[in-house]
């Protein structure tokens, strides 16, 4: 009698274990709703990881950490990891991700958010997860922009803490070389442009979605290219020269990059060439519009997340830059200099605005402390007018080759009738070569010529009366600008005679 007393005494009914549990679960959502809201999801994850690592310390297994990005630039083991796995991912996994771009004809698998994959390396198991957050950015870009919110991805890889040093010394390496031979299995050449809603609507913390590729499927390459063969070979040469000599650019400290400028007419094949130097590096191309760009903090951040063996595009660089207005005031400055004080100097001289690409920012990057963040780069640029360009954009360290794309020559002329036609000869090629060299046509208007005819005959029937009609227009633009020429020295000669007259008359 007596157990059974204290039984009901200790003992509590199931309407108070229930209700007792409920109060709980209760309290416990109102916290976990309270702490949700009014909490910043960066410490709300801190204290996870926290309580995540004090249970951890009692295991023996390591997790690893492996972010997306290393501040600035990509982490290449994220990098290697996501291609690797990818190959490692099965029909019998819970999901992955599938992709076969447009104009591809292999379809790649990776890993899905979240999703867990098991490797086997030396017959030790890795336990890799593939973890994604969204994370709020209270940063604005731009005036008036709301806060954003950007993924933020990295690997978590799982093992036992004894095989630490293994992980370093040969796994890690082992992924690496791996995935670089995918990459060479999986390549294919890319041309990468601004992706200018994502500058929009997102903070540059993501890196390379700044960027949008697609296959690059040019057919240009140096055999097809109208070009005279002297240059053509300098070109092929400087090219093989510089991939070749990454220890020697190391040995003389300067970064391993090359500049190209071209320039001329439009139509002389510019982009055909930049086209025929990708096809024969394997290089990826990055067309950089510069009026895309509001600072020189968001170019560089840009410019960061291009990859290395590339070849950077800022076509028409005198468009797009500010260089005329830059010369305007200088010489504004100059006309005034006698009449102003050093103080008024100091405010006529344009301050750059705090929104905007600038040329010192541009040239900070190809030949300053950040033209060493990249390997193996090419950088071209485009123009149509050289002589309005800064000279220091030309100077060698930051232009060192510069290319002439000439109006079409004989031997240019010769490789379009082969690529076009398919001869290497025929009755009117002497004429169409005399004419050349007075006619000032361009190998896009000899190409297009060639191309809306089908046959030999007729294509070279009009090829032959366009280039005419040229040379008679070029010859009637001389004759004007010969005349002019004739008018201006007759005014010369004119006022030399009245200042003549005139010194007689005072010395009279």
């Amino acid at each position: 009698m007596i157990s059974s007393v204290l039984s009901d005494i200790n003992m509590p009914s199931a309407r108070t274990i229930i209700s007792s549990t409920a109060s709980i679960a209760a309290t416990a959502m109102v916290v976990r709703s309270v702490a949700r809201d009014l909490i910043p999801y960066e410490l709300q994850h801190y204290v996870y990881l926290s309580i995540r690592g004090f249970f951890k310390s009692f295991s023996s297994e390591m997790v690893l950490i492996i972010e997306e990005f290393d501040g600035l630039a990509s982490n290449q083991i994220y990098k290697a990891a996501e291609i690797y796995l990818g190959t490692k991912v099965s029909i019998s996994s819970g999901s992955f991700r599938v992709s076969m771009p447009e104009k591809e004809t292999k379809i790649s698998t990776l890993v899905a958010k979240d999703q867990v994959v098991l490797d086997k390396f030396s017959g030790i198991q890795f336990k890799w997860r593939q973890v994604t957050r969204q994370v709020e950015s209270k940063r604005t870009n731009y005036p008036g922009q709301s806060s954003t919110q950007s993924e933020l991805r990295y690997f978590e890889l799982c093992f036992h803490k004894k095989y630490k040093n293994m992980v370093f010394e040969s796994y890690f390496p082992f992924v690496l070389n791996e995935s670089n031979k995918v990459k060479e299995e999986r390549k294919t050449l890319q041309i990468y442009t601004m992706n200018n809603e994502h500058m929009r609507r997102y903070s540059y913390n993501s890196g390379d979605y700044t960027w949008n590729s697609i296959k690059l499927d040019h057919p240009a390459t140096f055999d097809t290219l109208a070009m005279d063969r002297e240059l053509k070979e300098m070109i092929v040469c400087d090219l093989d020269r510089f991939v070749k000599r990454r220890d020697f650019y190391k040995k003389v400290g300067k970064a391993w990059k090359r500049g190209y400028l071209l320039y001329g007419p439009p139509g002389t094949g510019k982009s055909s060439l930049i086209a025929a130097m990708a096809n024969y590096l394997n290089f990826d191309i990055y067309d950089l519009e510069l009026t895309d760009i509001r600072a020189n903090s968001d170019l560089r951040r840009v410019l960061l997340s291009t990859g290395n063996r590339s070849i950077l595009v800022v076509e028409d660089i005198d468009c797009s830059l500010d260089i005329e207005d830059r010369k305007a005031e200088e010489q504004t400055l100059k006309a005034l200099k006698p009449h102003i004080t050093q103080a008024q100097t100091i405010n006529i001289v344009r301050k750059p605005k705090p929104q905007e690409v600038t040329l010192s920012g541009l040239l900070n990057f190809i030949d300053g402390l950040w033209s060493s963040c990249g390997d193996e780069r090419i950088i071209v640029f485009t123009t149509n007018h050289k002589d309005r360009l800064d000279p220091a954009l030309l100077r060698p360290g930051r232009m060192d080759v510069h290319i002439h794309m000439s109006y079409c020559t004989p031997c240019a002329f010769k490789t379009l009738a082969w690529n076009y036609l398919g001869i290497e000869d025929h009755p009117l090629f002497p004429e169409i070569l005399d004419l050349l060299d007075e006619a000032m046509v361009t190998p896009a208007e000899v190409g297009e010529q060639l191309l809306r005819n089908e046959g030999v005959e007729t294509a070279m029937s009009s090829l032959l009366d366009f280039i005419r009609t040229k040379k008679k227009e070029a010859d009637e633009i001389k004759g004007l600008e010969n005349e002019e020429k004739e008018n201006e020295a007759d005014e010369i000669k004119a006022k030399g005679l009245e200042n003549e007259e005139t010194e007689g008359k005072i010395s009279c």
